[in-house]
């Protein structure tokens, strides 16, 4: 069948894309710009448009013919944008591929919203009914999306929502990377205990879920929490990238509080300039957040057994990073 993908030329997307064309689908990759190695998907004969979720126009040809959309496309990590950018694609992007969706008669709509919608869990692990703590733009903005895609199910349009954990692995060079460039120097300075829970999920263990619920039937008008089966403290994160890239790693303890003052010192200061922080809120907030989440809904519901583990995920990243010489 044929299946948009937006967000098609990303990390997620990309490795989607792959696995849906793999298993012989027809597919549409749409995002706002090229990706690594784009031109490894058009030579897989799959249509790569570069255009932007909020512009109907641009949606309108994407999804002629669709059957099932993964609705990937989202601002992430923008630091240099106005407020209301966030809204604006978050959002507004998502009501625009939904009333495209709706148009063409698509049939199937899957939704990436993100785990960050539960905020810091107090009572870890937390399932998909914990309390909804949304700390930033991008996870409010994830949030107040949600609603919609499920106002939407209520027409001629299955829907599913996802919300992943920390999706890392092959192929992209800047989620784990800071911590995979930190260790290899041989320290990694914790601020704070390090005891904070952090949850991973490896690429294709996210894959396999999304692979799921592109199947008629299969979770719909549902909402799961996919991640990988372990979550673990910050401090033993870092310790396993060691290990899984054969490096002694020293991890000295420093307080919290002083980062915590720079990163919003030079968010703001940096802002006027339109410079990118070196350090900035959300990356400091990594070191005392707690992530852990109950997978059992997604094991029970859609069939979700994450395959790889954390270990595995971990040195097959860090061949990765080796080979593109990211490290």
């Amino acid at each position: 069948m044929r299946i948009l993908v937006t967000g098609g030329t990303g990390f997620t997307g990309k490795a989607l894309v792959k696995r849906l064309h793999s298993a012989g689908h027809e597919l549409v990759a749409l995002d706002y710009k090229e990706g690594i190695k784009t031109d490894e998907i058009r030579q897989w004969g799959v249509k790569v448009i570069i255009g932007s979720v909020t512009d109907a126009k641009v949606v309108r040809e994407a999804v002629q013919g669709v059957e099932v959309i993964h609705h990937l496309a989202a601002a992430f990590r923008e630091l240099n944008v106005p407020a209301n950018y966030y809204h604006e694609v978050n959002f507004g992007g998502t009501r625009v591929v939904l009333d495209a969706a709706i148009d063409a008669g698509v049939r199937r709509f899957i939704y990436c919203s993100t785990c960050g919608v539960h905020g810091n869990i107090k009572n870890p692990p937390a399932n998909e009914d914990a309390p909804i703590a949304a700390a930033d733009y991008y996870q409010q903005t994830k949030y107040e999306a949600e609603p919609l895609v499920q106002n939407y199910g209520q027409q001629n349009l299955k829907t599913v929502i996802v919300r992943p954990a920390a999706i890392y692995g092959p192929g992209d060079p800047e989620r784990f990377g800071m911590i995979f460039r930190r260790v290899a120097r041989g320290s990694f300075p914790i601020f704070g205990n390090g005891r904070a829970f952090y949850h991973p999920l490896y690429i294709d263990n996210f894959v396999d879920a999304l692979m799921s619920v592109t199947q008629d039937g299969v979770g719909d008008g549902r909402t799961y929490l996919i991640a990988d089966r372990e979550y673990v403290t910050i401090e033993d994160l870092v310790k396993r990238v060691g290990h899984a890239m054969d490096q002694k790693v020293k991890t000295p303890h420093f307080p919290f509080w002083p980062l915590w003052l720079a990163g919003h010192f030079f968010e703001k200061a940096c802002k006027p300039f339109k410079m990118t922080p070196p350090i900035f809120p959300r990356r400091v907030d990594w070191y005392r957040q707690n992530r852990a989440f109950d997978i059992s809904r997604a094991q029970q519901e859609i069939d979700y057994d994450p395959r790889v583990g954390l270990d595995q995920g971990l040195r097959a990243t860090a061949q990765w990073y080796q080979q593109e010489g990211y490290l």
